[in-house]
């Protein structure tokens, strides 16, 4: 049994959370599944931020944000501490952001950093 933490070093807004529930229940995911959130090198800038739903991984950690269950391999915590998902769905734009507090520069695409 994985201990569940709720001290996520992530942060995810309301809009976000709803709409990957949205995401959970039309790919008819089981409960094994959570929100990997990570990175990888790569990208114009760096690393890019790897965001989809998967099962539980050696190295990873499991974390519960409002009943979203989040996992995370410890490594990328490093990179990601502080990070704010949101979603936004307006005129302008559309799809996941991230404000990466730990980010030293990004690209215009926005899913892409150095740090």
């Amino acid at each position: 049994m994985t201990e569940v933490k709720t001290d996520c070093p992530i942060n995810l807004t309301g809009e976000a959370i709803n709409e990957f529930r949205k995401i959970f229940a039309e790919k008819n995911l089981d409960n094994q599944h959570g929100l990997r959130v990570g990175v990888k090198g790569g990208g114009c800038a760096g690393f890019s931020y790897m965001l989809g739903f998967d099962t539980l991984k050696e190295g990873d950690e499991t974390f519960e944000i409002d009943g979203l269950k989040i996992y995370m391999n410890k490594a990328h915590a490093l990179y990601l501490a502080g990070m704010e998902i949101a979603y936004e769905n307006g005129l302008n734009a559309r799809g996941f952001s991230f404000n990466n507090p730990n980010a030293d520069k990004t690209c215009g695409c926005g899913t892409s950093f150095s740090a």
